[in-house]
């Protein structure tokens, strides 16, 4: 088989100007520099920059809206699982209650027993309500417009 010869490129066509070179890619156009394509009237750029504007603050309503609907969706159910909890946490303290009541019923007499145990079941409640107060008096802190305090609560 004999060696293979390579192929000698076709002679440039002598009417181009440049020649050969002509055709070389300078970085932006393999065909030479390009056209410059005409101006966009001022009234297209002015309206597509109206539409672009009225597509985002459509898609900004509609985001809006999708997360009120999930933070509702989220609402209503922690409400409800927390009405749940709630009240299995009520009927848990009341048969609490009624177990100390019925365990010290031998050693102390029923209406002792009674009320040791409104007594503590009332103590327990204060205490409750004390940190509550002090928790709201937080948030108020927070919603208060002058930080500082040197107004008086709002």
């Amino acid at each position: 088989m004999p060696p293979e010869q390579p192929e000698t490129p076709a002679p440039a066509d002598a009417s181009s100007i440049g020649g050969p070179l002509n055709r070389v890619s300078h970085g932006y156009a393999p065909d030479g520099r390009p056209v410059t394509p005409p101006p966009v009237p001022l009234e297209k750029i002015v309206g597509d920059v109206v539409d672009n504007v009225q597509a985002t603050v459509k898609a900004e309503l509609e985001l809006l809206e999708a997360r009120g609907e999930l933070a509702l969706h989220g609402v209503t159910w922690t409400a409800t699982w927390g009405a749940v909890a709630a009240t299995a946490l009520g009927v848990a303290l009341l048969a609490l209650a009624v177990g100390a009541i019925l365990a010290l019923s031998p050693l102390v007499g029923p209406l002792l027993a009674t009320l040791i145990v409104v007594a503590v079941l009332v103590a327990i409640a204060g205490f409750a309500g004390w940190r509550a107060q002090r928790s709201y008096a937080d948030i108020r802190t927070a919603f208060r417009r002058d930080l500082a305090g040197e107004r008086g609560d709002d």
